[in-house]
């Protein structure tokens, strides 16, 4: 059985996952909430299908970009684990 020799850097771990965290979310909320309802009069005078930009966003992109944090969260969170010594 091996030892670590490395002690992990939990006080640094901790402020990168609730940073990484708040910006995935501040993302999620702009994308669903923002281009879905705020922006969404602004949004559309573009189409893309067909559909107005703003009612494809409430309907299909913000399911699309909420799937791609997950990946991307998923991936920056090992990066962050191997950065700071974290047994995942």
């Amino acid at each position: 059985m091996t030892e670590r020799t490395e002690t992990p850097d939990r006080k640094g771990y901790w402020p990168a996952v609730i940073r990484l965290t708040l910006t995935l979310l501040a993302i999620w909320f702009l994308v669903s909430f923002g281009a879905g309802i705020i922006f969404r009069a602004f949004l559309d005078q573009f189409q893309i299908g067909g559909a107005p930009l703003g009612f494809w966003f409430a309907q299909n992109g913000a399911i699309y970009v909420f799937v791609a944090l997950i990946f991307y969260y998923c991936a920056a969170m090992n990066r962050l684990e191997k950065k700071f010594g974290i047994e995942g």
